[in-house]
């Protein structure tokens, strides 16, 4: 019986020289790996959520500027330079928000500065172990997460979800739904609601597929119907991913995510986010310095429907993030630990 761990979301590829992922705007009805062999196709999936959670981004914008490096043909090692910093400041500008995607890409530029003496060769062998060692530091940082918001929580809780920051957003386990899958590993039998996130429905495509596939007792809902199962009292915590957090506590995620903070602030609820310290981006004071990804207009009108759903030439407002502020959240869980407010001393503690 396949899993959802059995499904890799992306990796490099040196024999066919590419980048290669799971296309995600296909699931859950396929399941269909794409082979990505140039800049422009691995900034087209980036921007195109064929391979999305800023996990994931950063790992493919590594693999895949690391996969194409590879093809430089010279021994110049001011060409080589000049031909990784065009590919770098190319996917650089597919997705704005997520900051693992320009960490990702300074790392490498970081590595193949370090290697400069070892000329074209050593440089390109530099960058495989660069990418594959953030591939792999990913995956060990978010089964820590898990291990961290496990202990958060208790056997037969009921969880809500926004978004997808599971298995498909990372190398491996997730960030929000790592505890999930440890605790499935563990018997806890978490019932778990999973909001299915307009307009791109990654709740409903992604999560829901991910948790249905692993077992766990999970219940797609929209958006909208957050508040009633909170009133219900069949919420106990909220666990939702990150694309950014500042230095004090802001963190953004998918849009939609600060109204479920407003919504479990009300109802006494814990809010959790989580993940992986390359998330943290002490350089951004607060939220208000996270710029906001707005997205095409036919995402809202016309995208999921066989006629369009709205009136024609109608404006259009398609944010894909919103900040959720500090003073609702009561904990972000990373794989170094679980910082409370003020969020600011564990932050520079871990990263400084």
């Amino acid at each position: 019986m396949n899993t959802i761990f059995d499904i890799v979301t992306v990796r490099a590829d040196y024999e066919q020289g590419a980048l290669i992922v799971i296309d995600q705007t296909q699931l859950p009805n396929k399941e269909i790996y794409l082979t990505l062999k140039t800049p422009e196709e691995i900034w087209e999936a980036i921007y195109s959520l064929r391979v999305r959670g800023a996990p994931a981004i950063g790992v493919a914008a590594a693999c895949g500027i690391s996969v194409c490096m590879q093809n430089y043909r010279e021994e110049d090692v001011q060409g080589f330079h000049k031909e990784f910093d065009r590919i770098k400041s190319h996917l650089a500008t597919s997705r704005p928000t997520a900051v693992n995607l320009f960490m990702a890409l300074d790392r490498m530029e970081n590595c193949i500065r370090v290697h400069e003496p070892d000329g074209v060769r050593g440089m390109k062998d530099a960058m495989r172990r660069e990418a594959e060692a953030i591939r792999s530091e990913d995956a060990a940082a978010c089964r820590r997460i898990g291990e961290w918001g496990l202990s958060l929580l208790s056997p037969g809780m009921g969880l809500l979800t926004h978004c997808n920051a599971g298995h498909l957003a990372v190398s491996e386990y997730g960030t929000a739904l790592a505890p999930i899958y440890l605790g499935q590993e563990n018997g806890y039998d978490f019932k778990v609601f999973a909001d299915e996130t307009r307009p791109l429905l990654q709740g409903a495509r992604l999560t829901a597929f991910e948790l249905k596939r692993a077992g766990v007792d999970v219940t797609l809902i929209c958006d909208n119907m957050a508040s009633i199962v909170m009133q219900k009292g069949w919420v106990q915590a909220v666990l939702v991913g990150c694309d950014r957090v500042a230095a004090n506590g802001d963190a953004a995620n998918k849009i939609g995510t600060s109204g479920v903070a407003v919504l479990a602030k009300h109802y006494g609820i814990p809010f959790y986010v989580l993940g992986p310290t390359s998330t943290i981006d002490l350089a951004c004071s607060t939220g208000e310095q996270i710029h906001i990804e707005e997205r095409p207009p036919e995402e809202v009108t016309e995208r999921w429907y066989v006629h369009r759903m709205a009136p024609d030439k109608v404006k259009v407002y398609n944010p894909a993030f919103d900040v959720t502020p500090r003073n609702l959240i009561t904990a972000v869980i990373t794989e170094k630990g679980i910082a409370y407010p003020p969020f600011t001393d564990s932050f520079r503690k871990w990263l400084e």
